[in-house]
């Protein structure tokens, strides 16, 4: 069996090993994939415009593509899962009008009062003046979000009125996240632990991955900016039995029944956002794809096949699948680019470990090869992922993975997994 997955980041880097894992699978390419993916086993980068579907499926069938894993969201709102599913090709991912869950804010908030799914207050805008006026009819703090895909970073926590208007004004007139940002949403603040709650979805089917939790902010203890995630581990200890089954019930049933009524059934990982606060839930947004960081140690703990889940939901087989684990923790690290979330330089040379032991991996994320040698190429270029008999353990051995790599201006945080650890 011969597979494509379309992306070029450490969650695409994580889905290609995962799936060269398969005994059945020949040859995993990967469209653009990465430094990371071009040195695996059975993997082979391809350079594709993405943008282009007939080039994609032109490639598909010259190379007997037997299944499409499409990782980023910009080709799932762009409609790159419906294209190749109309061309014969089995393609994992949602279609574009269910790819609106993330694709815009506006939709998903609207969705979620519609089907009675619990979130945050909130109001929608489309110019600068009446979302300023808005403002004096709030609490603070606040939380400002740019309407469209925004790579993680277009979520804004203003302290009082005059950070909420100096959001809008980034986000409106200098234009900060581009078309973006044509909207925003501003929301009520919500406290509490937040939670990444992941599942295969087929229309009516649904199968809960290992739950997992992420990091977003930049700085260590959960301050500064917002960025697309500086770590993650697996399992979360917060979503216990309980919480794990009213998020079935009052999240993804009525998501997932909700868009089979709007004509848009659901194919393909499903992520939910979860804010948590004494035992209660709120959704802070849906993600219509594996989240990043969290794909890569939720991959490392997964035993059983993910290409044959993949089959099972396109084939609408999924009570055929039997789903398994490794009873240990995971916790991935990322190693970034000095200046990120913001501006920085890539192009810079990296030092990697000679070798390290099993239960570690180095995903590549922003990651390029310049005449053999990987050199960066993003901002976020490395999660460094390992598995421990418990929490603690496997954030030892990610933290001794991260400190192998070495590159200019290369950061990190060092609390990854605090939450999880008594």
């Amino acid at each position: 069996m011969n597979i494509l997955v379309v992306g070029s980041g450490g969650r695409e880097h994580a889905l290609a090993w995962k799936s060269a894992q398969d005994e059945s699978v020949v040859n995993v390419f990967v469209c653009p994939g990465n430094a990371g993916t071009s040195l695996e086993d059975k993997v082979t980068n391809i350079s594709l415009d993405i943008n282009h579907f007939e080039e994609i499926e032109a490639f598909c069938k010259e190379e007997s593509i037997e299944l499409v894993i499409i990782g980023p969201e910009q080709p799932l709102v762009m409609g790159m899962a419906d294209f190749l599913q109309s061309k014969g090709i089995k393609t994992f991912g949602p279609s574009q009008a269910a790819a609106q869950l993330e694709g815009s804010k506006t939709f998903s908030k609207d969705f979620f009062i519609k089907y009675g799914i619990p979130t945050a207050e909130y109001a929608s805008f489309n110019n600068y003046e009446s979302s300023k006026d808005h403002l004096d009819t709030i609490n603070y703090p606040t939380v400002i979000k740019a309407d469209g895909l925004a790579e993680g970073k277009g979520v804004i926590i203003c302290k009082n009125k005059n950070e909420s208007l100096q959001a809008l004004e980034n986000i409106f007139k200098d234009q900060a996240f581009g078309d973006a940002g044509s909207r925003v949403v501003i929301e009520e603040f919500l406290e509490g632990e937040e939670a990444s709650f992941i599942a295969v979805v087929s229309k009516d089917k649904i199968i809960p991955l290992a739950t997992s939790q992420d990091h977003k902010a930049v700085g260590e203890g959960d301050v500064g900016l917002n960025t697309g995630g500086m770590g993650a581990y697996s399992p979360a200890p917060i979503v216990d039995e309980r919480l794990h089954k009213k998020i079935i019930t009052e999240v993804m049933k009525p998501t997932m029944e909700g868009l089979i009524s709007e004509g848009s059934p659901y194919l393909g990982f499903l992520y939910a956002g979860l804010m948590i606060k004494d035992g209660e839930l709120k959704v802070l947004e849906f993600n219509c794809r594996f989240g990043d960081p969290e794909t890569q140690p939720i991959l490392i703990r997964l035993q059983s096949s993910l290409v044959e889940l993949c089959l099972a939901a396109i084939n609408e087989d999924m009570d055929s699948y039997n789903i398994s684990w490794t009873n240990k923790h995971a916790c991935g690290v990322v190693i970034a680019s000095e200046g990120y979330p913001e501006s920085y330089e890539s192009n810079k040379q990296v030092t990697l470990p000679v070798k390290s032991d099993q239960d570690m991996k180095l995903f590549h994320a922003g990651t390029k090869l310049i005449n053999d040698n990987v050199v960066t190429s993003g901002g976020r270029v490395f999660c460094a992922t390992a598995l421990g008999d418990d929490l603690k353990s496997a954030q030892s051995k990610a933290y001794n993975l991260v400190d192998s790599v070495t590159f200019d201006g290369a950061f990190h945080r060092r609390d990854i997994g605090f939450k999880g650890i008594k």
